[in-house]
């Protein structure tokens, strides 16, 4: 039953929108090729990084990248700009590609001219590339500058070698551990994931052999090993050795999910631990299959319930760290902080006013906030008040509820930055029930 369920869920996750991604890197390719090299190709001078160029992305992956090889009689004559010649690189890169583009949105931003399409976006690093292999590029904060230098085909090879070895399990975890980590908002960048997973894969290589019968237990022990990393502001990347920087603490909820998946080992009932991953994965992970008149009874459930997703509102990306705190009141005083005492207070008593606020956001401005405030449970059902629908925050960055009834509530908060949630955070709120 397991193994089928996770091949199930990594089907679940291939990119759905790959067509129409290859298209657009080709029409930015052709275009570049046109004005910089005066040749009419949709391949040449163009290689496809980040998660996708990696084969790690996963479906409705929204951030890009691609590097666009220049030639180096272009760098010969920006390098020479009195000025900022890398920000005026971007400009000509910018220019050439709004021909293309009309309507588009497109930016020139520090290193990169973003492309925005309607679900996705493209980043273009314009580059040189070196006798070494390592592409050159410029930056053009603080005046400008060519001291930069990237290798991601070393870092594309050392996955492809690595991914073999381990029968093809490394990359298929990195993919899975996106899904984990934008359901609960783990601040990880799709690099930091791919190279903490390499050095997983380098530590355990008893998984090298295993199949999707072994996935239970592989993904338990990866969370585990997440969850015991110490804190430290960057990695190295496997094969180009590059700093791959830290945005956010991530192992507690790692260290969450590791117990979770422990759970579902446990679980005597097979619906009990598709329940558990769920709670760890999303809803990517597949249900279990029921019979006909089962599936008509839970679809009939489903369209009776108020809950809205994010996933179904915006993509979903999480770049950035948030963490949001509940503050427990009564009679007009403050009683505690709720996160920092779920442990001793695992059930809150009734008639407490609660409020939710952001204690730390590193998403930089300007952004939207939603929230989110789920209702459940039999109280809930028997009073007609199960909730959950999206709202956007008023702008007190903080959202006013009460302990009015017992049962497991939650509430979410959700940061948008251009068209894409990049935060998320979630705390549980059990009421008592009397």
């Amino acid at each position: 039953m397991s193994a089928n369920l996770f091949e199930q869920f990594r089907t679940n996750l291939q990119v759905a929108n790959s067509d129409a991604i290859s298209n657009s890197y080709r029409a930015i390719t052709k275009r570049l090729n046109k004005d910089f090299w005066d040749i009419d190709s949709e391949e040449q001078h163009c290689l496809q990084v980040g998660s996708y160029g990696r084969h790690t992305a996963i479906r409705d992956v929204s951030d890009l990248d691609m590097v666009f090889e220049l030639p180096q009689s272009v760098y010969e004559r920006v390098s020479k700009v009195n000025a900022n010649g890398p920000s005026q690189l971007l400009q000509e890169v910018r220019k050439s590609l709004k021909e293309r583009y009309p309507a588009s949105d497109i930016r020139a931003a520090q290193q990169v001219v973003q492309v925005h399409f309607e679900k996705y976006r493209i980043e273009v690093l314009p580059a040189f590339k070196q006798a070494d292999g390592r592409y050159r590029y410029g930056d053009a904060n603080d005046g400008g500058s060519w001291d930069n230098y990237c290798n991601p085909r070393a870092e594309i090879n050392a996955l492809n070698t690595q991914n073999k070895t381990s029968n093809r399990n490394l990359k298929r975890v990195c993919k899975m551990l996106r899904a984990w980590k934008n359901k609960h908002g783990a601040p990880m960048s799709g690099m930091l994931i791919d190279t903490l997973v390499s050095r997983f894969f380098q530590e355990n290589t008893s998984y090298n052999d295993k199949s999707y019968s072994s996935y239970p237990a592989l993904t338990r022990d990866v969370f585990a090993f997440l969850g015991n990393l110490d804190e430290q502001d960057y990695w190295l990347a496997p094969g180009s050795r590059s700093r791959v920087q830290t945005k956010g603490k991530f192992q507690r909820k790692a260290k969450k999910a590791a117990a979770k998946c422990q759970d579902a080992l446990d679980a005597g009932k097979d619906t009990k631990k598709v329940k558990l991953w769920k709670e760890v994965f999303g809803r990517r992970f597949p249900s279990l299959q029921t019979d006909s008149a089962t599936k008509a009874f839970v679809e009939a459930r489903q369209d009776t319930k108020t809950e809205q997703f994010i996933e179904d509102l915006y993509p979903v990306d999480i770049q950035y760290s948030l963490d949001i705190e509940c503050i427990v009141a009564y009679a007009g005083n403050e009683e505690t902080r709720y996160r920092f005492m779920e442990s001793v207070f695992p059930w809150l008593k009734l008639g407490r006013s609660l409020t939710f606020i952001i204690v730390n956001c590193n998403v930089p401005e300007p952004y939207e906030i939603f929230w989110k405030v789920r209702n459940v449970g039999v109280v809930a059902e028997r009073r007609n008040m199960i909730r959950g629908h999206i709202t956007r925050d008023t702008g007190r960055r903080q959202a006013v509820e009460t302990t009015s009834f017992g049962g497991e509530h939650f509430v979410e908060c959700y940061v948008i930055k251009d068209g894409i949630c990049v935060a998320r955070d979630l705390i549980e709120v059990p009421i008592e029930i009397t």
